[in-house]
């Protein structure tokens, strides 16, 4: 997207501009030379940052706000009776979705590699870019976490764009990838799509309108879409990992690239399932013809996203981990991943994000979580909905007789504070607001 884009507009407003994909294309569109200016219900370190370049925030959601605004861009979890919505639309201002800027901004590079998937896009998102840095310096990310050195939005060149392509509401079949990168058609966001059948065409479509496709070769949506490239665990896909090696959580692999074996690459970040996020980041540069050791290198220089598996620090002698899981398969690997390292207690405090979820997926949650024997429930983060006593976090505990189930910090702070000793592990799982419950909870108790 040019600065001559929308030549006849100037202010941009951002509704919901402390998201995490919301602020990075804010900070793209300032780094252009709009004039930005959005609102956000809550202060946080996001909104903070965007404050520091420039960028007017408003912390109420007002009409009055848009005074000036020649569009305005509303994420899709937006109500059509936000006061801002319903202002723009009664002055004729243009409302532009998330999605549909996201793809005006893709159209100002010359490649666009889009990362979808139930579980890994933004790891992976971040793992390509660093891989692309490697191979070229020229590439910009919009990643949907805090890589710890890119952020969430790197400026880096125009010749790629990788950018994470979220099936929320369809939202990434408006993106129109030049290589569509799927890690996995597992089911989830089923409030928006009418079965896991339709969520599987949103798929088939999305790949199939790029002009090339790297997915898992263990998907069961490959029959459908003959990808350009496949990578998994499987002796034919054309990127695997060979000779694996793993030590308290993470590992190592020998990269193989249509059937020819490379040196030896080391991740920083734990987790077997991190491999396979690693090889489709590592399929887009050999998508592009680049050798192996740019690969190497790029994972090399990736040292993590906050919230994903990220160690918050130290207290009563335990550790204290925050992780955005939030899934059943997600919450599965990352216990995986403790498991390796944890010579102590392991105590897990989940927090369930959104009713639908939890009800949807209640029998894997109960599956995922019933073998915790400390294990705390706290309450749901419900983000866009409405409460649902069926899928609410008291309804998951009561599944799980051996939780106990929270509702406030002080009772948090209190049971840890009592329980924990040296030596054990104390794991926050969700994408809600635990991860800051959790910060609170270890700064009250050291």
């Amino acid at each position: 997207m040019k600065k001559n884009f929308w030549s006849e507009k100037r202010n941009i407003y951002f509704i919901g501009i402390g998201g995490i994909s919301m602020s990075g294309l804010a900070q793209y569109l300032h780094f252009l030379g709009f004039r930005v200016s959005g609102s956000d219900l809550c202060r946080s370190a996001i909104t903070s940052k965007l404050e520091s370049f420039g960028i007017k925030i408003y912390y109420k959601h007002d009409g009055a706000n848009l005074l000036g605004a020649d569009a305005v861009i509303c994420g899709s979890a937006i109500s059509e009776s936000n006061p801002e919505v319903c202002a723009a639309r009664g002055r004729g201002i243009p409302i532009v979705s998330r999605a549909e800027l996201l793809h005006l901004v893709s159209q100002d590079f010359e490649n666009v590699i889009g990362v979808a998937g139930c579980h890994g896009k933004t790891t992976a998102t971040a793992m390509a870019a660093h891989i692309l840095k490697s191979c070229s310096e020229n590439v910009t990310a919009h990643i949907g976490g805090e890589d710890y050195e890119f952020g969430n939005f790197y400026i880096g060149g125009k010749k790629y764009f990788v950018t994470e392509a979220c099936e929320y509401k369809g939202n990434f079949l408006s993106l129109k990838p030049d290589v569509a990168v799927v890690l996995n058609t597992d089911a989830d966001h089923l409030d928006c799509y009418a079965d896991e059948a339709a969520l599987e065409d949103a798929y088939v479509q999305y790949i199939t309108s790029a002009s090339a496709s790297i997915v898992w070769k263990d998907d069961k949506i490959v029959p459908r879409v003959a990808p350009t490239l496949t990578f998994g665990s499987m002796e034919n896909c054309d990127i695997c990992a060979k000779n694996i090696r793993g030590y308290r959580g993470k590992y190592s692999f020998q990269l193989q690239i249509f059937g020819q074996i490379f040196d030896r690459i080391k991740l920083n970040v734990y987790g077997k399932h991190n491999i396979y996020n690693a090889l489709a980041a590592a399929s887009v540069a050999v998508y592009y013809g680049y050798p192996s050791y740019f690969i190497a290198e790029g994972l090399k220089n990736f040292q993590g996203i906050r919230r994903r598996f990220e160690l918050l620090g130290r207290a009563k002698g335990a550790e204290w981990i925050a992780d955005y899981a939030h899934h059943p398969k997600e919450i599965a690997a990352v216990l995986q991943a403790v498991s390796e390292f944890c010579d102590g207690r392991l105590f897990v405090v989940f927090q369930p994000h959104t009713y639908s979820r939890t009800k949807i997926f209640l029998k894997e949650f109960v599956k995922a979580l019933g073998q915790l024997e400390n294990l705390v429930i706290y309450k749901t983060y419900p983000a866009r909905e409405y409460f649902d006593a069926e899928g609410s976090a008291l309804t998951l505990s009561e599944h799980l007789p051996q939780s106990l189930y929270v509702e406030s910090v002080r009772e948090l702070e209190i049971y840890l504070k009592c329980s924990v000793q040296a030596g054990d592990v104390i794991l926050f799982l969700g994408a809600g607001d635990i991860y800051y419950v959790a910060k609170q909870v270890l700064l009250q108790i050291n």
